[in-house]
């Protein structure tokens, strides 16, 4: 069966998804204000002693991640793409310099814009790589 979601909606499931899987490595999580600029999450140690700050980006499907057109908008400790939010989730960690490094630009009809195509995300370096954000507990 497959589920239709309004792009929002797709973006709250990869959000409280990232939230979970972060919460069940003993990280205190913290949303943001939604579609305002910065990170999506905040994450931090019991003794709010470390904290993180992490970019969501929530897909339906294997799709490229769209970045805008620009790179600045590229911030946050760590970056996690959650592709088949509605059916099996899958989740790649990248840090900002890496989604930097392997985005792609493109042009069409004089406008620029940048994009994280799946090839270049979709590997076993970033895939399922939890372990790359810290243990909150060292």
């Amino acid at each position: 069966m497959t589920i239709t979601l309004d792009p929002q909606i797709t973006g709250n499931v990869g959000l409280y998804f990232c939230c979970y899987k972060l919460s069940l490595m003993g990280w205190n999580t913290m949303p943001t204000t939604r579609n305002a600029r910065g990170v999506d999450i905040i994450a931090y140690n019991k003794d709010a002693s470390k904290f993180v700050g992490i970019q969501v980006k929530a897909l339906s499907k294997r799709h490229p991640v769209p970045l805008g057109i620009s790179l600045d908008k590229v911030m946050g400790d760590y970056w996690v793409i959650i592709n088949n939010v509605t059916t099996m989730p899958s989740a790649f960690i990248l840090l900002p310099e890496e989604v930097r490094a392997l985005a792609h630009r493109g042009e069409k009809e004089g406008r620029i814009s940048y994009w994280l195509q799946p090839r270049n995300y979709c590997t076993e370096a970033f895939h399922e790589k939890w372990g790359r954000i810290g243990n909150p507990q060292e």
